[in-house]
């Protein structure tokens, strides 16, 4: 059932904190913010951007550092310190012109549980909040900065095939 959803996405939206990273913040000496985004998940973003798959970035925090990730992966749909993720998301759908039955979301923590909802596949990391994870219909094996984006990113391509 997942692989039949996911052969029908065209919009991938993902959370940052907990899903792109683990989730930890760690802040410099001067105060700056510090994130650490693994190799693989930015691989399988291009991968998925170079197949048509829209990749958009919903979080409620801001960052300087996601937004410079962001564009070196070449994701246009940046949405950050974001106190609606729903409302974001059906905008952003509406934008994209892109369904529901055409959109997955990676997810976190309860803030994340808005998005989920709209979608035909939410996903939840392995180490999901647990309420998050009763709402995903797919878990990662990988945790949250530790690959998890690239394990959806290979299941949509894969799917395509």
């Amino acid at each position: 059932m997942t692989r039949t959803l996911a052969a029908h996405i065209r919009l991938l939206v993902l959370d940052v904190d907990g899903v792109l990273t683990d989730g930890r913040l760690w802040f410099g000496a001067d105060g700056e913010a510090l994130k650490a985004f693994h190799v693989r998940d930015g691989v399988g973003i291009k991968a998925v951007l170079d197949a048509g798959i829209e990749v958009a970035i919903i979080s409620g925090r801001e960052s300087a550092m996601v937004s410079r990730r962001a564009a070196e992966l070449g994701i246009a749909h940046v949405y950050q310190g974001v106190t609606d993720k729903s409302a974001m998301l059906t905008a952003l759908m509406n934008r994209v012109q892109c369904t529901r039955d055409m959109t997955a979301c990676v997810g976190d923590d309860t803030p994340d549980l808005s998005m989920m909802a709209l979608v035909a596949l939410p996903v939840a990391v392995a180490d999901a909040h647990p309420d998050v994870r009763t709402k995903a219909l797919l878990i990662t094996q990988a945790v949250g900065g530790a690959g998890a984006v690239r394990e959806v990113c290979d299941l949509l391509l894969a799917a395509r095939q």
